[in-house]
């Protein structure tokens, strides 16, 4: 059996290994246009940053073996054919015609079975000045050189990254560690739109501690300069800059399935079934260039990232060498590190499942990630997405210095498992001070969830509160936490009285307007509601989050 791969980096190597260990007798031929391969794109950041020192760990093996041309053909019996390009698909004839870029000598490869893995190119807007020196995306390993040998030759080091993605603030952090002075420019309103906006206003907020300049709603119309960019020019005016990182985003690179009349789906990326089988029955596709179907929803959607290449890689293999094996879909399950800050999230957005149809309820739980007497314990925010009517999770997101990616990773498995918040409160979760509280944060946001459900209190968001107050709405914003925290840090328009106290001191609470408690995490919000309610206060609610989790400015 002949097995032609197109495209070297993520999928078509795991594809090309996985045949070799299923079929060892396949003539295997995998196709790269770039030089390098099977090399760990998400690690590209780090290695401008310097985290990792040289770009050969980037495409190494756990043991540290290169995995080189020669790599491939001595170990995986893969024959490698980089620096050319696939040019043509003729599926009549059964050939790929390929193109060596140095010797410009073309030829034809047959096969029996071929496997796009053409990966995603960069989006580059066209506006003036988008080819200058120094403006830069960062898909490649000769991107990464070219930007590491840029930064060590000028002095200057004013840097724009254009787009608030995942890639963008990777890259923030990597560029700061050079010295350099980072602004982010965003067309939306938040950065990460892959967040709901209160989990992003976090991030935002510890990035400008950081010295980042962020400015969303705002739009790119040109970069200006000599040869080299020396500024970029937006709807808000005009800003000097040494260098630009374009990270609008990434669309499939599909111009060549598509020349080849394979049926290429809503979302831009080819339609595969879920053997990853494209509408040429001999023809497989995998990794940034085919489009998923999301767990929670059933549509198609396009969340490339290098962990689903290599999924889809492995199924697309097993398929071509006869083995039945599927590949279910994504949650667009994602973490990402920015200096110190922890962010992740899997599923949908609140904002998401309600496009969606679901009628949903949230919750907002900040915590410690450890036992809080524990010496390294820090915080973490969670916000759970819930479907009122079956009570399943739909999705999860946490922000935080604390760990976020294994309370990712279990909202990840239930919502897989189409969990209910009381199966997950139920979950038999590791548990010592080193490593979470008693109570983990996602049983105790599950707790949360099951209250709300059972209508054992109702809440509001931050958000609705800062809402009410600029709409002028008559309510109490009754603050329970103690007068030494009220002096630190306190919210306009609340009012104070310790929970400790709050029994004694009803009397100056009206029972005929809407009363709002909170604390520092609204647990003691919590208890001040069953006071009130006891008391005979009917319009009761809780700030969920608290103070934590309250984006706005503080006193």
């Amino acid at each position: 059996m002949k097995v032609v791969i197109i495209g070297g980096v993520a999928a078509g190597p795991k594809v090309g290994s996985r045949v070799h260990r299923i079929c060892p007798d396949a003539q295997v031929t995998l196709i790269e246009k770039g030089e390098f391969l099977s090399y760990a794109g998400c690690g590209l950041p780090y290695y401008v940053s310097g985290i990792v020192k040289d770009q050969k760990e980037l495409m190494s093996t756990p043991i540290g073996v290169v995995r080189d041309s020669v790599f491939f053909r001595n170990v995986k019996n893969v024959g490698v054919l980089n620096r050319t390009e696939a040019t043509k698909v003729d599926r009549k004839e059964r050939q790929v015609t390929v193109i060596a870029l140095e010797s410009k000598k073309e030829e034809k490869i047959s096969y029996d079975k071929l496997v796009f893995a053409t990966g995603a190119q960069p989006i580059v807007p066209p506006i003036e000045g988008a080819h200058l020196g120094n403006v830069f995306t960062l898909q490649n390993i000769e991107d990464s050189e070219s930007i590491k040998t840029a930064l060590s030759e000028d002095k200057a080091k004013d840097v724009v990254i254009v787009g608030g993605g995942l890639i963008g603030l990777e890259m923030t952090e990597a560029l700061a560690k050079k010295g350099c002075r980072v602004t982010i420019i965003e067309k939306l309103p938040q950065i990460l739109p892959i967040l709901d906006w209160e989990i992003a206003h976090q991030a935002t907020q510890y990035l400008e501690t950081r010295g980042v300049k962020v400015k969303t709603s705002t739009t790119l119309t040109a970069i200006r300069g000599e040869g080299k960019v020396s500024s970029i020019v937006t709807d808000k005016g005009e800003t000097p800059c040494d260098f630009v990182i374009m990270s609008i985003g990434v669309k499939p690179n599909v111009y060549l399935a598509k020349d080849a009349g394979l049926e290429i789906g809503t979302m831009g990326g080819i339609k595969v079934n879920e053997r990853m089988q494209t509408s040429d029955p001999d023809i497989f596709a995998a990794g940034d260039c085919v489009e998923s179907v999301h767990l929670v929803t059933g549509k198609p959607c396009f969340i490339p990232l290098g962990s689903t290449a290599n999924k889809q890689g492995r199924v697309a293999a097993n398929n071509v060498c006869g083995v039945k094996d599927v590949f279910p879909g994504v949650l667009g399950s994602t973490v990402c590190k920015l200096f110190n800050l922890n962010i992740g999230r899997t599923g949908l957005g609140e904002e998401q499942a309600k496009q969606e149809g679901f009628d949903v309820i949230t919750v907002l739980s900040p915590a410690p990630d450890k036992a809080h007497f524990y010496p390294e314990a820090k915080p973490i925010m969670i916000k759970m997405v819930i479907d009122k009517n079956t009570r399943r999770l739909l999705g999860l997101q946490a922000v935080g210095l604390g760990v976020v990616d294994k309370r990712i990773d279990v909202a990840a498995t239930a919502i897989t498992a189409k969990m209910t918040v009381d199966d997950i409160a139920r979950l038999d979760l590791c548990y010592a001070p080193p490593y979470s509280p008693a109570m983990d944060n996602i049983i105790t946001a599950s707790d949360i969830a099951r209250n709300k459900l059972d209508g054992r209190f109702q809440s509001v968001t931050p958000m609705e509160v800062k809402e009410k107050i600029d709409r002028g709405d008559e309510f109490v914003f009754l603050d329970v936490r103690s007068p030494g925290e009220y002096e630190t840090t306190c919210l306009a328009n609340s009012t104070l009285i310790p929970l400790g106290k709050l029994r004694s001191r009803l009397e100056e609470l009206p029972k005929d307007k809407e009363i709002i408690a909170f604390c520092k995490i609204s647990l003691r919000g919590y208890e001040a509601a069953i006071i009130l309610q006891a008391a005979g206060f009917d319009n009761v609610k809780v700030m969920d989050g608290g103070v934590v989790m309250w984006p706005y400015e503080k006193k």
